[in-house]
């Protein structure tokens, strides 16, 4: 279902239809995430892939065309581009350990670790919990910053077009317009 609906992304020139299918396919990588009982991922998918830049792409949406424009230009060397990109990614993951092998780093090293200097350092029962809260604490901040910032961005984005919009309305009487100001 989500090479269907990247697909279904990739061939739409709607651009709501776009931002729509952006929104499931979020959808469907947060199910996903819960199969692999990744639960926290799963939620935060959901919350800012799903929910929150679905709103942030709707309200831009609003100050953009309803379609994509075609390009004049070919698009065989983006693609070539892409298809190299993803070459190089897949090469760089080919030395990775096996998924869930007991014998990876994560597995040697960094996860024992953590489960033994949690409960004298944090005091937090949940492991997950406490490795984002606390370990990773500057991390998460800097991503709620950053939808924030995005937020903030479109609301002044949209508040623009708004005055923009009313100033331009040439059925409002000039005097009108000043008391206003």
């Amino acid at each position: 279902m989500l090479a269907a609906t990247a697909f279904a992304v990739i061939r739409t020139r709607s651009l709501f239809a776009t931002v729509m299918l952006s929104g499931v396919f979020s959808f469907l990588s947060a199910l996903l995430f819960v199969t692999l009982d990744a639960v926290d991922v799963a939620f935060t998918e959901a919350a800012v892939g799903a929910g929150i830049s679905t709103v942030l792409m709707l309200g831009t949406l609003s100050l953009t065309a309803r379609f994509e424009t075609p390009s004049p230009r070919s698009s065989f060397i983006p693609f070539i581009v892409v298809c190299l990109t993803g070459a190089a990614l897949i090469y760089g993951t080919l030395d990775m350990p096996n998924f869930g092998s007991v014998d990876a780093p994560a597995q040697i090293h960094v996860g024992p670790d953590y489960l033994v200097r949690i409960p004298d350092e944090v005091g937090v029962p949940n492991a997950v919990t406490a490795i984002l809260a606390s370990y990773r604490g500057y991390d998460t901040l800097g991503e709620t910053a950053v939808v924030f910032a995005a937020g903030i961005g479109v609301m002044l984005l949209i508040s623009g077009l708004r005055r923009r919009r009313r100033d331009d309305d040439p059925s409002e009487p000039e005097h009108d317009r000043k008391e206003q100001v």
